[in-house]
């Protein structure tokens, strides 16, 4: 499934660093969530492009899948010898005998957390303080290993909406969450913000667009869409004719192969002491905005069927979701970042392997 992406940043200014006897050492990534939907592609895409050892850790008690483990290093079994699973619910501080399973770390990313709009509008606080708890635990956990980055992996919706399909928010546009999903990143990122203003925590913030890709669990939307299709269902679009809501996807290879790109090319500005700066800040996004009767058809025409939809106006009763998100990916494209591949190719190739797989869409 994993097939190797088109490298597209090669190592510009990167080098490994040397040990005490002048010799090479390995470079060593902690990844949290490393089961979910995202954190697998990221695990899978970093092993493929370097030879770095991950430790990944993950509850398993959420979205969270051992299946993706097992499925992504059962095609790739020598894999086993360069990555460390550890089962932690990161709501609690990590013991002495767990930091000392992960050894040392030169990079962290923070991606573990409860991601669902839906279950956020219903339960808000129980989403709110998981996802606060763990964020400021693995800060605390930063603090003190220093890491050479601390990547607090965050969305599109700490932003709110855009006014339309054409509009983009930019870096550091105003923070006005919509939902207490987004409300909660936010949180989290102005934790870390804190902790890189007061600590010195080499903080980097990305704030990504929806993903989607192999092994996406049937809750989200591309895979509903897929599973409707298939059985001949109709689909509701949440809009009217020329006003449909939209989103920037982007799979989460292409977003992973993001995340790496900034890792090895993009060394994080540290705070300088007395002045008002901020820590650095990338957008990822898709390299097309689609709206969701789009979206529809062109999962069908990749499934080689019909699809059938209606318009429905439900945004008044639907509080806290929004019509349009949209990031201007501008910022990480001069640093010389591209995705490997394109939406309508990711997408293509997403629906093919879901087909052949239908365990995953059941």
């Amino acid at each position: 499934m994993y097939k190797q992406a088109t490298k597209i940043s090669d190592e510009i200014g990167y080098m490994e660093p040397l040990s005490s006897n002048g010799t090479t050492r390995m470079r060593r990534l902690l990844l949290t969530g490393i089961g979910g939907s995202i954190g697998i592609h990221t695990f899978a895409h970093i092993m493929h492009n370097t030879d770095w050892e991950i430790v990944g850790i993950d509850s398993f008690r959420h979205k969270g899948w051992t299946d993706r483990l097992q499925v992504t290093l059962g095609d790739h079994p020598d894999w086993r010898k360069r990555v460390t699973i550890i089962t932690h619910d990161l709501v609690a501080p990590f013991s002495s005998l767990t930091k000392e399973k992960i050894g040392r770390v030169d990079y962290i990313i923070s991606m573990a957390s409860l991601s669902d709009v839906e279950a956020s509008i219903q339960d808000p606080v129980t989403l709110i303080r998981n996802n606060v708890e763990l964020a400021t635990n693995l800060l605390e956990y930063a603090r003190e290993t220093h890491p050479e980055v601390f990547l607090q992996f965050s969305t599109d919706e700490v932003y709110g909406p855009t006014e339309s399909k054409e509009h983009a928010h930019a870096e550091w546009s105003p923070i006005i969450p919509s939902n207490p999903y987004a409300a909660s990143k936010a949180c989290q990122e102005a934790i870390a913000i804190s902790y890189w203003r007061t600590y010195n925590v080499p903080v980097v913030i990305v704030n990504a667009m929806n993903t989607f890709g192999e092994m996406q669990q049937s809750s989200k939307y591309p895979v509903i869409i897929q599973k409707r299709i298939a059985q001949g269902e109709k689909i509701l679009v949440h809009g009217q004719e020329g006003d449909i809501g939209s989103r920037s996807y982007i799979h989460s290879r292409n977003a992973s192969d993001a995340l790496l790109f900034i890792l090895k090319n993009l060394p994080p500005h540290l705070h300088e002491a007395g002045t008002a700066d901020k820590p650095d800040r990338y957008n990822i996004a898709g390299d097309r905005q689609v709206d969701n009767l789009e979206l529809i058809k062109l999962i069908a025409r990749f499934m080689g069927k019909e699809a059938r939809y209606e318009l429905v106006d439900s945004y008044r009763t639907r509080p806290g979701h929004d019509k349009h998100y949209g990031l201007d990916r501008s910022k990480l494209e001069k640093e010389g970042w591209r995705p490997p591949l394109s939406f309508e190719e990711s997408l293509k190739n997403t629906i093919e392997w879901q087909q052949a797989h239908q365990e995953w869409i059941e």
